[in-house]
């Protein structure tokens, strides 16, 4: 069975930073281009969307707890501002609509049957374990798990896969948990990065530096996967390597980021932890910068 797509989120596009800043040098003044992602008249995701998921490996009840709190947190009000609901809030400006996420089922995996190293069909065959309409499965493998591409080129994808004989299709993600195998690429900047400019690295707000990464880029796509589930929804550039609501903005968390630095993010003083989103029961999150229709501009929390 093969996917009609994938779009990943490549370590790559992490360290290419902010290449549309402006730019200023000695006597010329270089005017900052608008940064636009054309609608392709394609179907997005609104109304109440159920996301089930698939949890392949370890993971701890806490690790667990994180992830569905930030999916929980970001359809639910209540939290203190700046909120990870106010962040999703944005994607209800791309087109007309709100898109509620809620948590369906959720499937433990911890007997690795398809073995430490996954190739794309087994994603695929993970992701079909829950077929439903308006719904996204996610794949989630732990942090000893191998994924073809993991590290190397990606961090994280999303796709879909057929429903049914009729054409339709179910939007997919799949994020690896990166603490083990390559922290500095996809768990920055909770990690020194590998290439690129070096800063000390943010104190994950949850203790994890694997599964707080985790969020960062299932956040990513989560965004992406809303707002261009079957690859003619908004995007920039090609088809087969497109930006995306939050890709477009790689490596912005605050406000003043450039490469190697995350932005201005809000510090807890008993911690040290770094975040710029409060969430259910009490989490807090370090949430990507997302590209805003109303403005075309990269929108941060803080």
């Amino acid at each position: 069975m093969a996917s009609n797509y994938r779009i990943a989120i490549t370590f790559s596009a992490v360290l290419t930073l902010l290449v549309l800043l402006p730019t200023l040098t000695v006597g010329e003044l270089v005017q900052e281009q608008p940064l636009v992602l054309k609608y392709h008249n394609g179907q997005l995701l609104k109304g109440r969307i159920t996301v089930n998921l698939i949890w392949y490996g370890t993971f701890t009840p806490i690790q667990r707890s994180i992830i569905v709190d930030f999916i929980n947190s970001v359809s639910t009000t209540g939290a203190p501002l700046p909120s990870a609901a106010a962040w999703w809030k944005t994607t209800e400006k791309y087109k007309v609509g709100s898109s509620a996420l809620v948590v369906g089922q959720q499937f433990l995996h911890p007997a690795y049957t398809l073995g430490k190293n996954l190739k794309g069909k087994d994603l695929l065959s993970l992701a079909t374990k829950f077929n439903e309409i308006s719904s996204i499965t996610v794949v989630l493998t732990a942090k000893d798990v191998n994924v073809d591409g993991f590290c190397m080129s990606r961090c994280g994808t999303h796709g879909s896969v057929p429903r049914g004989s009729g054409g339709a299709k179910t939007p997919y993600i799949w994020v690896g948990n990166a603490e083990t195998l390559c922290p500095g690429q996809c768990a920055w900047p909770f990690h020194q990065p590998i290439y690129g400019p070096q800063s000390p690295p943010l104190v994950a707000p949850n203790g994890d530096v694997g599964v707080d990464g985790m969020i960062i880029n299932l956040a990513t796509l989560l965004a992406g996967t809303v707002t261009n589930p079957f690859n003619n929804g908004y995007f920039q550039g090609p088809a087969t390597a497109p930006l995306e609501a939050v890709t477009a903005c790689t490596g912005v968390f605050g406000s003043g980021a450039y490469p190697g630095y995350a932005g201005r993010v809000l510090v807890d003083g008993t911690t040290g932890s770094s975040y710029n989103a409060h969430g259910a029961n009490g989490r807090r999150y370090l949430l990507p910068a997302m590209w805003d229709p109303q403005t075309s501009a990269c929108r941060t929390l803080v």
